[in-house]
Protein backbone atom coordinates (compact mmCIF):
# COMPACT_ATOMS: atom_id res chain seq x y z
CA UNK A 1 0.00 0.00 0.00
CA UNK A 2 1.23 3.01 -1.03
CA UNK A 3 1.86 5.76 2.46
CA UNK A 4 0.96 9.36 2.44
CA UNK A 5 -0.04 12.06 5.03
CA UNK A 6 -3.42 11.43 4.27
CA UNK A 7 -2.81 8.45 6.13
CA UNK A 8 -4.04 7.57 9.77
CA UNK A 9 -3.04 4.56 11.74
CA UNK A 10 -6.07 2.04 12.53
CA UNK A 11 -4.10 -1.01 14.11
CA UNK A 12 -1.07 -0.96 12.22
CA UNK A 13 -3.63 -0.35 8.71
CA UNK A 14 -3.22 2.69 6.86
CA UNK A 15 -6.42 4.73 6.29
CA UNK A 16 -6.77 7.49 4.15
CA UNK A 17 -8.08 10.42 5.97
CA UNK A 18 -10.18 12.12 3.13
CA UNK A 19 -12.69 15.02 3.50
CA UNK A 20 -15.91 13.76 0.79
CA UNK A 21 -14.86 15.99 -1.83
CA UNK A 22 -10.88 14.67 -1.55
CA UNK A 23 -12.04 10.93 -1.64
CA UNK A 24 -14.26 12.09 -5.14
CA UNK A 25 -11.79 14.08 -7.12
CA UNK A 26 -9.03 11.35 -6.35
CA UNK A 27 -10.73 8.34 -7.31
CA UNK A 28 -12.45 10.33 -9.98
CA UNK A 29 -8.97 12.00 -11.14
CA UNK A 30 -7.47 8.16 -11.08
CA UNK A 31 -10.18 6.89 -13.46
CA UNK A 32 -7.98 9.04 -16.05
CA UNK A 33 -6.13 6.87 -19.07
CA UNK A 34 -2.72 7.10 -18.35
CA UNK A 35 -3.23 5.80 -14.75
CA UNK A 36 -2.02 2.95 -13.12
CA UNK A 37 -4.79 0.13 -11.94
CA UNK A 38 -6.26 1.23 -8.37
CA UNK A 39 -7.56 -0.96 -5.65
CA UNK A 40 -9.05 0.54 -2.84
CA UNK A 41 -11.08 -0.99 0.17
CA UNK A 42 -13.28 0.31 2.87
CA UNK A 43 -11.95 -0.88 6.54
CA UNK A 44 -14.55 -0.87 9.27
CA UNK A 45 -14.62 -2.33 12.83
CA UNK A 46 -15.69 -5.83 11.83
CA UNK A 47 -12.91 -6.56 8.68
CA UNK A 48 -10.39 -4.84 11.13
CA UNK A 49 -11.15 -7.54 14.12
CA UNK A 50 -10.83 -10.33 11.18
CA UNK A 51 -7.97 -8.68 9.74
CA UNK A 52 -6.54 -9.17 13.52
CA UNK A 53 -6.31 -12.90 13.59
CA UNK A 54 -6.12 -13.56 9.82
CA UNK A 55 -3.03 -12.64 8.17
CA UNK A 56 -4.22 -13.51 4.46
CA UNK A 57 -6.96 -10.92 5.02
CA UNK A 58 -4.46 -8.15 6.32
CA UNK A 59 -1.86 -8.93 3.61
CA UNK A 60 -4.89 -8.61 1.17
CA UNK A 61 -6.13 -5.59 2.77
CA UNK A 62 -2.62 -4.19 3.13
CA UNK A 63 -1.90 -4.45 -0.71
CA UNK A 64 -5.01 -2.34 -1.58
CA UNK A 65 -3.75 1.43 -2.70
CA UNK A 66 -6.10 2.56 -0.78
CA UNK A 67 -8.40 1.84 2.03
CA UNK A 68 -11.25 4.35 2.95
CA UNK A 69 -12.87 4.65 6.77
CA UNK A 70 -16.22 2.85 6.86
CA UNK A 71 -18.18 3.50 10.01
CA UNK A 72 -18.02 5.40 13.75
CA UNK A 73 -15.44 2.54 14.65
CA UNK A 74 -12.99 4.18 12.29
CA UNK A 75 -13.42 7.57 13.87
CA UNK A 76 -12.90 6.20 17.57
CA UNK A 77 -9.46 4.57 16.75
CA UNK A 78 -8.53 7.51 14.66
CA UNK A 79 -9.31 9.74 17.99
CA UNK A 80 -7.95 7.16 20.37
CA UNK A 81 -4.53 6.45 18.49
CA UNK A 82 -3.87 9.50 16.56
CA UNK A 83 -5.96 12.25 18.82
CA UNK A 84 -7.83 13.11 15.41
CA UNK A 85 -10.75 11.51 13.99
CA UNK A 86 -11.83 10.88 10.60
CA UNK A 87 -12.91 14.13 8.59
CA UNK A 88 -15.82 12.40 6.90
CA UNK A 89 -17.36 8.50 7.53
CA UNK A 90 -16.29 7.67 3.50
CA UNK A 91 -19.22 4.22 4.28
CA UNK A 92 -19.60 3.08 0.45
CA UNK A 93 -23.35 3.20 0.54
CA UNK A 94 -23.59 6.18 0.57
CA UNK A 95 -19.99 7.05 -1.24
CA UNK A 96 -20.21 4.92 -4.00
CA UNK A 97 -23.37 6.43 -5.76
CA UNK A 98 -22.18 9.75 -4.97
CA UNK A 99 -19.09 9.16 -6.70
CA UNK A 100 -20.94 7.28 -10.17
CA UNK A 101 -22.97 11.05 -9.75
CA UNK A 102 -19.60 12.88 -9.34
CA UNK A 103 -18.16 11.03 -12.48
CA UNK A 104 -19.70 12.86 -15.21
CA UNK A 105 -18.18 11.15 -18.14
CA UNK A 106 -19.35 8.10 -19.25
CA UNK A 107 -18.03 4.82 -17.59
CA UNK A 108 -18.44 0.99 -17.84
CA UNK A 109 -19.33 -0.30 -14.73
CA UNK A 110 -19.16 -4.19 -14.01
CA UNK A 111 -20.89 -5.37 -10.44
CA UNK A 112 -19.88 -8.72 -9.14
CA UNK A 113 -21.66 -10.05 -5.99
CA UNK A 114 -24.86 -10.66 -4.25
CA UNK A 115 -27.13 -12.72 -4.91
CA UNK A 116 -28.39 -12.60 -9.04
CA UNK A 117 -31.83 -10.71 -8.14
CA UNK A 118 -29.55 -8.28 -6.25
CA UNK A 119 -26.61 -7.75 -8.25
CA UNK A 120 -29.11 -7.46 -11.42
CA UNK A 121 -31.65 -4.92 -9.84
CA UNK A 122 -28.59 -3.24 -8.66
CA UNK A 123 -27.50 -2.49 -12.37
CA UNK A 124 -30.80 -1.44 -13.09
CA UNK A 125 -31.35 0.70 -10.22
CA UNK A 126 -27.58 2.76 -10.63
CA UNK A 127 -28.82 3.10 -14.49
CA UNK A 128 -31.33 5.49 -13.15
CA UNK A 129 -29.26 7.09 -10.68
CA UNK A 130 -26.42 7.44 -13.52
CA UNK A 131 -27.41 7.08 -16.99
CA UNK A 132 -24.53 8.42 -18.64
CA UNK A 133 -23.05 4.95 -17.56
CA UNK A 134 -23.29 2.01 -18.96
CA UNK A 135 -23.67 -0.69 -15.55
CA UNK A 136 -23.49 -4.38 -16.62
CA UNK A 137 -24.09 -7.65 -13.90
CA UNK A 138 -21.41 -9.69 -14.51
CA UNK A 139 -22.09 -12.73 -11.81
CA UNK A 140 -23.81 -12.83 -8.54
CA UNK A 141 -21.24 -13.51 -5.68
CA UNK A 142 -21.71 -17.39 -5.77
CA UNK A 143 -19.63 -18.29 -8.64
CA UNK A 144 -17.40 -20.43 -6.11
CA UNK A 145 -13.93 -21.56 -7.12
CA UNK A 146 -15.01 -23.13 -10.48
CA UNK A 147 -16.35 -19.95 -11.81
CA UNK A 148 -13.59 -17.82 -11.00
CA UNK A 149 -12.06 -18.27 -14.61
CA UNK A 150 -15.17 -17.60 -16.52
CA UNK A 151 -15.73 -14.67 -14.22
CA UNK A 152 -12.75 -13.23 -14.61
CA UNK A 153 -13.20 -14.26 -18.97
CA UNK A 154 -16.48 -12.39 -18.58
CA UNK A 155 -15.17 -9.26 -16.47
CA UNK A 156 -12.34 -8.57 -19.13
CA UNK A 157 -14.39 -9.22 -21.89
CA UNK A 158 -16.65 -5.96 -21.01
CA UNK A 159 -13.21 -3.86 -20.18
CA UNK A 160 -14.32 -2.29 -17.30
CA UNK A 161 -13.56 0.80 -16.20
CA UNK A 162 -14.87 0.39 -12.50
CA UNK A 163 -15.55 -2.26 -10.97
CA UNK A 164 -17.47 -3.18 -7.72
CA UNK A 165 -17.10 -6.53 -5.94
CA UNK A 166 -19.48 -7.31 -3.49
CA UNK A 167 -18.90 -10.29 -1.85
CA UNK A 168 -18.95 -9.23 1.65
CA UNK A 169 -15.67 -9.51 4.05
CA UNK A 170 -12.79 -11.43 4.04
CA UNK A 171 -13.93 -12.96 0.43
CA UNK A 172 -14.32 -10.03 -1.41
CA UNK A 173 -10.59 -8.85 -0.45
CA UNK A 174 -8.87 -12.07 -0.74
CA UNK A 175 -10.88 -12.28 -3.87
CA UNK A 176 -9.97 -9.27 -5.59
CA UNK A 177 -6.05 -9.77 -4.16
CA UNK A 178 -6.05 -13.22 -5.77
CA UNK A 179 -7.59 -12.47 -9.06
CA UNK A 180 -7.74 -8.97 -10.51
CA UNK A 181 -5.49 -7.90 -13.43
CA UNK A 182 -4.59 -4.93 -15.21
CA UNK A 183 -7.38 -6.18 -17.67
CA UNK A 184 -9.94 -6.02 -14.90
CA UNK A 185 -10.68 -2.36 -14.39
CA UNK A 186 -8.79 0.61 -13.75
CA UNK A 187 -10.76 1.13 -10.41
CA UNK A 188 -11.52 -1.65 -8.64
CA UNK A 189 -13.35 -1.53 -4.94
CA UNK A 190 -14.33 -3.66 -2.48
CA UNK A 191 -18.16 -2.56 -1.64
CA UNK A 192 -19.67 -5.09 1.22
CA UNK A 193 -23.25 -5.50 1.03
CA UNK A 194 -23.72 -2.51 -1.63
CA UNK A 195 -25.87 -4.17 -3.78
CA UNK A 196 -28.11 -4.93 -1.33
CA UNK A 197 -29.58 -1.60 -0.13
CA UNK A 198 -28.78 -0.48 -3.88
CA UNK A 199 -31.55 -2.69 -5.13
CA UNK A 200 -33.69 -2.40 -2.38
CA UNK A 201 -33.51 -5.61 -0.84
CA UNK A 202 -32.10 -4.35 2.63
CA UNK A 203 -33.78 -1.23 3.98
CA UNK A 204 -31.55 1.59 4.71
CA UNK A 205 -31.90 3.27 8.26
CA UNK A 206 -33.96 6.52 8.48
CA UNK A 207 -32.02 9.54 7.65
CA UNK A 208 -31.44 10.87 11.27
CA UNK A 209 -30.76 7.38 12.32
CA UNK A 210 -27.34 7.52 9.98
CA UNK A 211 -26.75 11.12 10.90
CA UNK A 212 -27.01 10.10 14.45
CA UNK A 213 -24.43 7.30 13.49
CA UNK A 214 -26.34 4.50 14.45
CA UNK A 215 -27.23 2.76 11.17
CA UNK A 216 -25.72 -0.14 13.09
CA UNK A 217 -27.69 -0.62 15.46
CA UNK A 218 -31.02 -0.40 12.83
CA UNK A 219 -28.81 -3.23 10.74
CA UNK A 220 -28.33 -5.26 14.21
CA UNK A 221 -32.52 -5.26 14.67
CA UNK A 222 -33.15 -5.70 10.67
CA UNK A 223 -30.61 -8.86 10.96
CA UNK A 224 -30.03 -9.72 14.18
CA UNK A 225 -29.32 -13.62 13.28
CA UNK A 226 -26.33 -13.03 11.15
CA UNK A 227 -25.34 -9.66 12.57
CA UNK A 228 -25.59 -10.24 16.65
CA UNK A 229 -21.98 -11.34 16.66
CA UNK A 230 -20.13 -8.66 14.31
CA UNK A 231 -22.01 -5.75 16.54
CA UNK A 232 -22.67 -7.66 20.09
CA UNK A 233 -19.34 -8.79 20.34
CA UNK A 234 -17.23 -7.61 17.89
CA UNK A 235 -17.74 -3.74 18.61
CA UNK A 236 -16.48 -3.52 22.06
CA UNK A 237 -13.42 -6.49 20.92
CA UNK A 238 -12.75 -3.80 18.50
CA UNK A 239 -12.50 -0.72 21.06
CA UNK A 240 -10.86 -3.02 23.60
CA UNK A 241 -8.17 -4.17 20.35
CA UNK A 242 -7.53 -0.36 19.91
CA UNK A 243 -7.22 0.72 23.38
CA UNK A 244 -4.69 -1.83 23.83
CA UNK A 245 -3.07 -0.54 20.67
CA UNK A 246 -3.00 3.08 22.04
CA UNK A 247 -0.81 2.04 24.78
CA UNK A 248 1.47 -0.65 23.46
CA UNK A 249 2.43 1.87 20.75
CA UNK A 250 2.31 5.31 22.57
CA UNK A 251 0.68 7.19 19.58
CA UNK A 252 -1.61 9.37 20.82
CA UNK A 253 -0.94 12.80 19.87
CA UNK A 254 -1.94 15.81 22.67
CA UNK A 255 -5.18 18.13 22.00
CA UNK A 256 -4.04 21.63 21.15
CA UNK A 257 -6.02 22.68 24.44
CA UNK A 258 -3.67 20.11 26.36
Amino acid sequence: MQTSDKDRDVLGMRVTAFDWEEALQALDSGLDSGHNQRIVNFLNANNANIAYGNPSYRAALAASDMLLPDGIGMDIAAKAIAGEAFPANLNGTDFIPALLIHIDRPLKVALIGGSREAVEQAAINFTKLAPWHEFRAISDGYFGEAGTERVKQDLAAFAPDFTLVAMGSPLQELWINGNIGPEHGRLVMGVGALFDFVSGQIPRAPQWVRDLRFEWVFRLLIEPGRLWHRYIVGNPLFIYRVFRYRLTHNQVKPSAAE
